[in-house]
Parts: C-alpha cells; structure tokens; sequence
C-alpha cells in the first residue's frame, strides 16, 4: 500500500467523490431501472412497515454504523458520527440529482436507453465510491463495511467484500418481498450492481486517479 495522501487531496477526493455519487445515483434512480440495494432495502422495509424510504435509509444506515464499530473492534467516534451525518445528508444530493435528471426527460426515454444510462451510472457511482474511500474521512457507512471487510478481513479482495456487505441488504429484499408478496425498486440494475459493484471499485482504484492511496486506518490500541 503506498503511502497516505494530504489532508487536502483526501478532502478533494472525498467532495469530488460526493458530488460524482450523487450525480451517478441520481441518473440510476431516474432511469427507474433499478436502485443499488442497501437503497432498495430501505425502500422494500418503508413498504413493509408503512414508513418513509428516508426515515428508513438512515435506520439502516445507523445501524450498520454501529456494525461497523464491532467489526473494527474498538469505538472511533470519528468514523461513528461521520457516517450518521453522511447518511443524514447524502440524500438531499442524490434527490436533487435524480430530480434534474427526471426534468431533462430521462424517466420518458426508450428502455433499452434507461438500462444503459442506468448501468452507466452504476459505473459513475462505483468510481465516485472508489474516490472517497480511498480518502478515508467519511462516507456511507455500508461503503465503510466493505472497506473493513475488505482489508481487515478479506486481504484486499475487494469484490468479496463488497458481496459480503451486501448479504444483510439481499436478505431484507428478500424477506420482505416474502411478507407482502411485492418487491419494490429491484430491477436489472440491483443485479448489476450486486454482481458487478466491487469488481468496478476495484478497476477504479487500478485505473482511475492513481495518484490517490488506499488511506485506510484503524486506531491502534494500547
């Protein structure tokens, strides 16, 4: 791993990263042609028990912060509290994205034209993921797990942690869709991603911006 990046490259690489995930989300969800799936858990949850998709995202978004606090072993409030106000936050972003991209017509396009723009913006968002992970300051706590998974637990291999954080989302899909026999915001673009999230991570960290380092750390312990 090379050496760890400035502060301000990390913090231009985290912003630029927000605002490409936004941009990258909006176009997906625009397309309606499918969401990521921690997104299309909380959508499938909000269905189930009659609450607000928002509300919802930052449940899960909560509690997978807390997850992550096990999964590293020791409390760093730093990491805790960045992801509530990144998750708290975030969606104002994508909502604002995903509404400019409804006016300019995208949601009225052909579909074989919405499943490209929404595959492309699959790609755009795994990069933009790529960016602030690498800074390492902040970022959506389900991205925070795959980083974990990735170089605490599985040396590296980005594309095996990525499937393992997303087995709670699957399964919430799943059990849902169970429960009311309906399933909501799952299409050949949550598949995609499932598929293919990591593994497009893992190009961008490869091709895109090589000057920005894996800035990853965990407090070291006495």
């Amino acid at each position: 791993m090379n050496a760890n990046n400035s502060m301000p490259t990390r913090i231009f690489a985290l912003v630029l990263g927000l605002v490409i995930n936004a941009f990258g989300n909006g176009l997906t969800i625009a397309t309606n042609m499918g969401s990521a799936p921690v997104t299309a858990s909380a959508v499938n949850l909000a269905h189930f028990l009659h609450l607000s998709v928002g509300l919802m995202i930052f449940a899960i978004g909560a509690i997978t912060a807390v997850i992550n606090q096990l999964l590293i072993r020791q409390w760093d409030g730093w990491r805790f509290f960045g992801e509530l106000v990144f998750v708290s936050s975030f969606g104002y972003f994508v909502n604002f994205s995903a509404s400019l991209f409804s006016r300019l017509g995208i949601p009225k396009l052909p579909i074989i034209v919405r499943i490209f723009l929404c595959l492309l913006g699959i790609v755009i968002f795994c990069t933009a993921i790529s960016f602030y992970q690498r800074a390492n300051l902040v970022m959506h706590p389900n991205d925070d797990t795959t980083n974990i998974l990735r170089f605490l637990y599985f040396k590296g291999h980005v594309e095996i942690a990525q499937l393992a954080s997303f087995v709670v989302p699957i399964l919430i899909i799943i059990t849902t869709a169970i429960l009311t026999h309906h399933i909501y915001a799952f299409n050949i673009g949550t598949l995609f991603c499932i598929l293919f999230n990591g593994a497009i991570i893992g190009w961008a960290d490869r091709h895109v911006w090589h000057g920005l380092s894996h800035n990853f750390r965990v407090k070291k312990t006495a």
